[in-house]
């Protein structure tokens, strides 16, 4: 076998790993959504399908994947199978450039690859926001070509939500990258290391005292704002069911169904690996190094890491359900005028502060 083949072998297997994490995360969601908003809600939640509702997601999976598949009379058939696939699989290839642990190297079968990341590209952060920009494409195409005044309007809700909602979360992320000096998520997170006194969240200075460079109102803003760009509640308009039925996806039936669901939670999923890269450190623990490496046990430090950036991916799904069984969905004109008259002003605000505090007092 050749190099290049070789080479091509391991990639794909990573893509695969990955590929394979993330779709059982998306399984795990489904459930704990549910089970989350029904202990919120003095309920239990799924029960039926085995052990305490474990099995629900798989139960959910094959009456998808079984259910009859639907296609209006007059959609424009192209787009109507194709909008499905345009909202999954930008969501997924997001994940190319996040880095799940430390940049460590690992030599197989005489290549050196890094296993916690696909692709470390320096512009990381600009390849996440182009592609899942791409995926609103899906959900506007999803309600045009259905051809039903419901899906038309979510799908023209949406293209106006996405508009107003990812302006906001890419002037969120600027504060940071003045800091890091880099749109490489894995030089971002390199940056945070030793101690959660250095998470961009709190951007200390290199000396450790006054937070100079704290991003907390940037964080505040791109997590508002991810909670738009996801379609979540408060900020699920484009799919208001007491309004629109079901918004984009009224007609939708089956796997085309299925696609729009993983591809919802799988940028779920991703906004908050973005999120915990960002603002809090990612793989870096509270503290400086990691307990393994003080026990003397240093090749297995990444394991700490993993579970480090696990945990605060999963702290940002757990805020998701939080916000469901909170808060009340928003009017539209609310919507619009809080990301255009509230969030923006804040955003650009930060920008200037964060530039001209890194100017004079530069963080080390």
């Amino acid at each position: 076998m050749t190099e290049l083949s070789l080479r091509l072998a391991v990639s794909l297997a990573q893509i695969a790993a990955v590929m394979g994490i993330v779709m059982l995360t998306v399984m795990i969601l489904t459930l704990a959504e549910r089970k989350v908003l029904g202990w919120m809600q003095d309920r239990m939640g799924p029960m039926e399908v085995g052990p305490y509702g474990i099995l629900q997601p798989i139960a959910d999976g094959l009456k998808l994947f079984f259910k009859e598949d639907i296609v209006p009379a007059g959609a424009n058939k192209a787009m109507f199978t194709l909008a499905p696939i345009l909202a999954m699989v930008p969501a997924m290839i997001g994940f190319a450039v996040i880095p799940f642990g430390p940049a460590i190297t690992v030599d197989v079968f005489g290549i050196t690859i890094k296993p916690f990341v696909i692709s470390d590209i320096n512009i990381g952060i600009l390849y996440i926001l182009a592609f899942t920009s791409i995926g609103a494409y899906g959900i506007i195409l999803g309600g045009w070509s259905s051809n039903s005044k419901y899906s038309l309007l979510g799908g023209l809700r949406s293209a106006a939500q996405v508009i107003s909602y990812e302006l906001n979360v890419g002037l969120a992320i600027i504060g940071v990258l003045l800091l890091a000096g880099s749109l490489s998520l894995v030089t971002i997170t390199e940056a945070q290391a030793g101690g959660f006194w250095h998470w961009f969240i709190w951007g200390a200075r290199p000396d450790g005292y006054f937070p100079i460079h704290t991003q907390i109102f940037a964080f505040v803003v791109f997590v508002i704002s991810a909670v738009a760009e996801t379609n979540r509640v408060p900020f699920d308009l484009p799919e208001a069911e007491s309004e629109l039925v079901a918004g984009f996806f009224t007609e939708y039936s089956g796997m085309r169904f299925a696609f729009f669901f993983i591809a919802e939670y799988a940028n779920m999923v991703l906004v908050s690996c973005v999120a915990a890269s960002l603002f809090l450190g990612g793989w870096n623990a509270p503290y400086p190094g990691t307990i393994l490496g003080y026990i003397g046990l240093e090749q297995l430090a990444w394991i700490e890491n993993v579970a480090w950036f696990t945990f605060k991916v999963y702290l940002f799904l757990f805020l998701f359900f939080w916000l469901r069984a909170t808060l009340p969905r928003l009017r539209y004109d609310q919507l619009m005028r809080f990301g255009w008259k509230v969030m923006l002003p804040i955003a650009l605000a930060n920008i200037v502060i964060t530039a001209i505090t890194a100017y004079f007092f530069p963080r080390g």
